[in-house]
């Protein structure tokens, strides 16, 4: 266990190690290429800052008045009946849009619910078995400054209601 810790505090420090000593052997002036870099990730985060922003308050804006629960209880009430808890659909549904959203939603689950009930399992589960498409499809498409997605978000869709699934069933396991 001790050599785990040691090799966790020591890979980064050694892998920035290996690429500047490869930039020295090929003669490339590595500081300089460095600040480049960053130059052009901040560009970017400048680019998809008006995104992020617009996410953010679409979430804060759906939390705040209410529809996200009316939406919840309407999806709930059939998700029961197909093994899904109805509880979860508010978490499942911001998942999409925000992950620090969801988040703080999951506290609320864990403070009502519990970590280890059966609705905390799933939830902590389906966390990690999802993904915040929308989130991840306007920001990395607006950067690639790709305009037809095709079936993208069909296919995301289909992952993330896997992803629920297989959240029930590891926790129904427990």
């Amino acid at each position: 266990m001790k050599f785990l810790l040691f090799l966790s505090e020591c890979i980064v420090p050694f892998l920035i190690f290996i690429v500047v000593a490869y930039g020295m052997m090929e003669r490339v002036h590595v500081y300089e290429s460095f600040i480049g870099g960053a130059k052009s990730g901040f560009r970017t985060v400048i680019g998809i800052m008006p995104t992020l922003i617009g996410l953010m308050v679409a979430v804060g804006i759906l939390r705040a008045s209410g529809f996200l629960d009316f939406v919840a209880q309407g999806i709930g009430k059939v998700s029961d009946r197909i093994g899904f808890p109805g509880e979860l659909v508010p978490l499942s549904v911001v998942k999409m849009f925000s992950s620090s959203a969801a988040n703080g939603l999951l506290i609320d689950l864990y403070k009502e619910f519990g970590t280890d009930s059966y609705i905390g399992r799933i939830a902590s589960i389906s966390m990690a078995c999802t993904e915040t498409i929308f989130y991840t499809m306007s920001v990395y498409f607006m950067t690639a400054r790709i305009k037809k997605t095709r079936y993208t978000l069909a296919g995301a869709l289909i992952a993330t209601l896997a992803g629920l699934a297989a959240s029930v069933w590891l926790a129904g396991m427990m």
